[in-house]
């Protein structure tokens, strides 16, 4: 009887936290869909919109493509270029911290984990006193040195943690065979890491796909606008078609919708990677 008690209260734990669950990811949710739901009725007002589209109204997004293609662009290209930059540093950094006897070695990587509570507003003013006299200022070069910026102590502590569970007889015996401490690292530790390169990549990328400090503080052009600021002055000019800044809003949460989707199962094992030994 006691067996049989048990069973139903089991389901019906776990039907609540089924339900539960739901709950919370509609919430989560809801931004989203309603800011799909405006950009579907490009015509409505704010305050008009319904709650259900009754068509397919994609002007909206016609519109928003116009007019924010070249930002969209501009975003790739910065963000890609802020991966290329963020593991090329943190990569070796990582190693590094992994596997030579540093003195200080934790000092280090507490001090590269304080570096993400520095506010962004103040390393963009540094940046921008440093940039003037670079001439970096209104160039991709440097959007994308300062983006790279925000992902690299993330991917240092990421990828040293994974690193540190690579056994030390692999390395070993590429040394003995004949490699040199920077073969053994391309061709041993890197392509072991994958699942933490991943992971670092895909969130260097998010980190400089949604900038929005360096690109309104490091520029005083158009020549190099990301996305993100030509939506926020997109705002200011068109506050009155909501359906196009939805629009505008979807479209700039498409490719790192589509990464995520690519990627969790590497993101999963590149987080968790490093917690087994």
């Amino acid at each position: 009887m006691a067996a049989e008690n048990v069973k139903p209260r089991a389901r019906g734990r776990r039907l609540g936290s089924t339900v539960a669950g739901v709950l919370v990811l509609a919430v989560m949710l809801f931004p989203l869909y309603w800011m799909l739901n405006t950009a579907l009725q490009p015509e409505a007002g704010l305050i008009e919109v319904d709650p259900v589209p009754h068509g397919l109204d994609l002007s909206g997004f016609s519109k928003a493509l116009g007019d924010q293609g070249g930002h969209l662009l501009t975003s790739l290209v910065v963000s890609l270029g802020a991966v290329v930059v963020c593991l090329a540093i943190a990569a070796p950094a990582a190693y590094g911290l992994a596997r030579f006897r540093l003195p200080g070695t934790r000092t280090l990587v507490f001090g590269t984990l304080i570096t993400q509570m520095v506010p962004g507003i103040v390393i963009a003013n540094a940046l921008y006193t440093s940039y003037v006299d670079l001439g970096l200022v209104n160039s991709y070069a440097g959007l994308m040195l300062a983006d790279a910026s925000l992902g690299i102590p993330f991917s240092i502590v990421l990828m040293r943690s994974f690193m540190v569970s690579i056994p030390g007889e692999v390395i070993e015996a590429a040394q003995m065979d004949g490699a040199g401490r920077l073969r053994t690292f391309v061709r041993v530790v890197l392509p072991m890491s994958r699942n933490a390169l991943i992971t670092s990549g895909l969130f260097a990328f998010l980190f400089a796909w949604s900038d929005f400090m360096f690109a309104l503080t490091l520029n005083t052009t158009d020549d190099v606008k990301p996305v993100t600021l030509g939506i926020y002055q997109y705002i200011g000019a068109h506050v009155g078609d909501w359906g196009s800044v939805m629009a505008a809003s979807v479209l700039s949460a498409v490719p790192a919708a589509i990464l995520l989707v690519l990627a969790q199962k590497y993101i999963a094992a590149g987080i968790t990677g490093g917690s087994v030994k």
